[in-house]
């Protein structure tokens, strides 16, 4: 009796402990995550420095001992040359990155970003935004779509870049450009509607499980996961899509009328090497050599909005960025499978 009960404490003091520890956890990363996550701020990079410090970096690397001590000091007077050439104003050239999602979060920063270049930018400069965005929710594309066409109504020339891909939303925001780059063969187009979702009404059905709705209004809601869909559902949600994908097709003409609207909006994706001769694109050319010539000429700035992020948001993104590799998957498998059966 005696060993039962020492060993029943020596369980349950092992049992405190854990259980203690694992509040003491879940205490210490809750206090994590609520703690001020300091001031939001703009980080500025000066690309002209950044490219010029590469090239020497590597030059210099190159040389021999003696060579290296010369290119030194011309270096330290082309620094001064440059210090007074500054006072001459040149182009300016701001760029912004945009990683897209289902739900184009990044407009959140996209939004700041852009009031910050407004209230300095002016006709004589440029805004280059690079652009990375397979798509997703209509509305909120629609917006991130509306923050660049805020560039153009300044009067600004706007330039996207496309490296990868820009499609369906993501296209929806290059075609505000005044002008698209895109790699040879980055994605773009993809201009259609899409909507898919399980019916899970007969297995609930076989189980002997009702499911009820409840709604106001004839229209309020048609087509359900749960409930039996009929005909009728399927009809008007599918007028929902053409009507939806009539507002996109408008929005694109109307921001790029050199493109045949019909040829292009069929849903398809196409490499930009096919997209230039269907006006998708203008240029062939990736966004680090269209950037990097630029600096020839003009001061080029890469701005970015930062808002430190708690524990929590961080756990948080990085299932959304799963959820978000899954859906891209999905969506290259379906037009990898149109483009080969």
């Amino acid at each position: 009796m005696i060993e039962f009960f020492t060993s029943y404490g020596l369980f349950f003091a092992k049992a405190l402990t854990s259980l203690i520890f694992i509040w003491l956890l879940l205490v210490l990363i809750f206090s994590f995550s609520k703690k001020a996550k300091g001031d939001d701020h703009f980080e500025v990079t000066n690309l002209n420095k950044k490219y010029k410090n590469m090239a020497d970096s590597l030059r210099f690397a190159l040389l021999p001992k003696k060579q290296l001590k010369q290119a030194l000091k011309e270096k330290k007077k082309a620094n001064k040359q440059e210090k007074k050439n500054a006072e001459t104003e040149k182009k300016r050239i701001f760029v912004l990155n945009f990683l897209g999602n289902i739900k184009a979060t990044a407009v959140k920063h996209l939004r700041k970003e852009i009031t910050a270049i407004l209230s300095v930018a002016n006709s004589n400069d440029e805004v280059v935004v690079c652009l990375e965005n397979a798509g997703g929710l209509v509305h909120e594309h629609g917006f991130a779509s509306s923050q660049l066409l805020r560039i153009k109504q300044k009067g600004i020339p706007l330039t996207v870049a496309v490296d990868k891909v820009a499609a369906s939303g993501g296209y929806m925001m290059a075609c505000v450009a005044d002008k698209i780059i895109a790699a040879p063969f980055a994605i773009v187009g993809s201009i259609g509607v899409i909507a898919q979702l399980p019916n899970f009404n007969r297995l609930l059905d076989k189980h002997g499980v009702d499911f009820e709705l409840m709604k106001a209004g004839e229209l309020k809601r048609t087509v359900t996961m749960f409930g039996k869909n009929t005909d009728e559902d399927r009809a008007h949600f599918n007028e929902q899509l053409e009507d939806t994908h009539d507002l996109f097709k408008d929005f694109v003409k109307e921001n790029r009328p050199i493109l045949d609207i019909n040829e292009v909006a069929t849903g398809e994706h196409w490499l930009a090497t096919r997209g230039i001769e269907l006006k998708l694109v203008d240029e062939l050319l990736t966004s680090d050599d269209y950037l990097l010539q630029a600096s020839n000429n003009a001061d080029i700035y890469e701005i970015t909005y930062t808002i430190p992020k708690t524990i929590s948001e961080k756990l948080s993104t990085s299932v959304q960025m799963s959820i978000d590799k899954l859906f891209f998957s999905w969506w290259q498998k379906e037009q990898d499978s149109k483009l080969f059966n």
